[in-house]
């Protein structure tokens, strides 16, 4: 969605490549602390992303809606 490299990800998190890349490969089993879960959610809410919970329709990420943006 932002286009971004894992050295984008990491400059935005300072998250360790080899965690991103882990994550990256293997999501499901990929184990991270809770501070670099954090760090990585943190850069991506910074850059405009919103992480939608799961409500019955299913979890997501969607680009923020600005405040004044809205038709």
């Amino acid at each position: 969605m932002l286009g971004w490299r894992q050295t984008d990800l990491f400059e935005a998190s300072r998250v360790p490549a080899p965690t991103i890349e882990a994550f990256e490969a293997k999501p499901e089993t990929a184990r991270m602390m809770g501070a670099n879960m954090r760090a990585l959610i943190t850069a991506f809410e910074a850059a405009g992303l919103e992480f939608i919970p799961e409500n019955g329709g299913g979890a997501g990420i969607r680009f923020r809606v600005r405040s004044g943006s809205e038709g």
